[in-house]
């Protein structure tokens, strides 16, 4: 496919936005020749930045609004009030035709709420739900949901369970995935009602996707499965977990490399090594949620992330629009939906 992707910029979200913002499409662009965007936010913070960013400049286009939805808004606040704010006008761009997909670091619930409103959701779907690469023992798995929808009943974890199917099959490029149920244990009398009866249906055959049964927290990075299906309350509280384990470790091995002369010699035969494992469990190497079940492409950023981690993120979009992804998962989805009962035949009249 060619390089002619357009992707609509909130530069105003983030904790560092809109640095953070430019300067990630400034990385991405290198990565991802022929990439347009268009930015949206105050054009006084944003052309002095482009000012030192020239290769950016000549494929950005700025739109200018004063307006910003806050971290802290709800997201009925600013579906209503932000009309006009970086976010909902980024968003509008990708439902008129503009943009080929969104990406934003700023506030989860509103880009949610927004985007839910002004770009609908797939045919079947009633919830979009919020998914991610993890890093495993055996590559990569996918994970959904992850904070979108904070209670679910058991059609909403079947559905869930369709679209993480199709992403594993369209992004992944996967023949056959294996999809589990996160848990608290892997017997099947284990669990709430909407996870047991999710599980029930599953194995029923009623939804053909390969399904493994229920998994629990430490089959995630052990890649017991290709995607894991959970409620964004505990799919969250996971990922904030295993982020924070990430951090916790790499700090901890720089602070024991520090501890003696012996370990700082010892860290310089390492150092290689050690280099390539940090890549490896670097969140900003997997920043960049998508939301999955929406008529179009929109990417979450993480909005503490810096440069580096935006850029993943832009591309994350990228390749969902060079890989046909919205096409494929319609497609996918059609093909995987359980068919609609047929109506029982009337006797003839006599």
């Amino acid at each position: 496919m060619g390089d002619a992707v357009t992707i609509a910029l909130d530069a105003m979200g983030g904790d560092r936005a809109p640095a953070m913002v430019l300067q990630g499409a400034e990385i991405a662009l290198q990565r991802y020749p022929g990439t347009r965007f268009l930015a949206f936010g105050a054009e006084s913070e944003i052309a002095p930045l482009l000012a030192k960013l020239p290769r950016l400049g000549g494929a950005v286009t700025v739109h200018h609004t004063s307006e910003t939805v806050s971290d802290d808004a709800k997201p009925s606040q600013a579906l209503r009030s932000g009309r006009q704010s970086s976010m909902r006008l980024a968003i509008d761009a990708v439902a008129d035709g503009r943009a080929d997909g969104v990406v934003s670091a700023g506030n989860t619930g509103a880009l949610m709420a927004i985007a839910k409103f002004v770009l609908k959701t797939l045919p079947g779907i009633d919830r979009p739900a919020i998914a991610t690469y993890f890093p495993t023992r055996r590559g990569e798995s996918v994970m959904l949901d992850l904070g979108a929808n904070i209670e679910c009943d058991a059609e909403n974890l079947v559905q869930f369970a369709l679209m993480g199917d199709a992403f594993a099959r369209t992004v992944l490029g996967l023949v056959e995935p294996t999809v589990g149920l996160l848990n608290v244990g892997s017997e099947e009398l284990k669990g709430n009602d909407a996870v047991r009866e999710a599980g029930v249906r599953l194995r029923s055959g009623e939804v053909p996707i390969r399904f493994h049964g229920f998994v629990e927290g430490d089959d995630i990075t052990a890649g017991t499965v290709d995607v894991v299906v959970t409620d964004g309350f505990t799919g969250n509280v996971a990922l904030k977990t295993a982020e924070g384990t990430a951090k916790l470790f790499t700090e901890s091995l720089r602070s024991a490399f520090r501890h003696s002369l012996m370990a700082r010699l010892g860290y310089v035969f390492a150092r290689g090594a050690l280099k390539k494992l940090a890549a490896r469990i670097d969140p900003r190497r997997y920043n960049g949620a998508m939301f999955l079940g929406l008529c179009g492409i929109a990417v979450k950023s993480h909005g503490s992330t810096d440069a580096f981690g935006f850029a993943n993120a832009i591309g994350v979009a990228v390749d969902m629009k060079r890989n046909g992804f919205l096409d494929q998962i319609r497609s996918e989805l059609q093909r995987l939906s359980p068919p609609s009962p047929q109506p029982l035949a009337q006797p003839a009249a006599l």
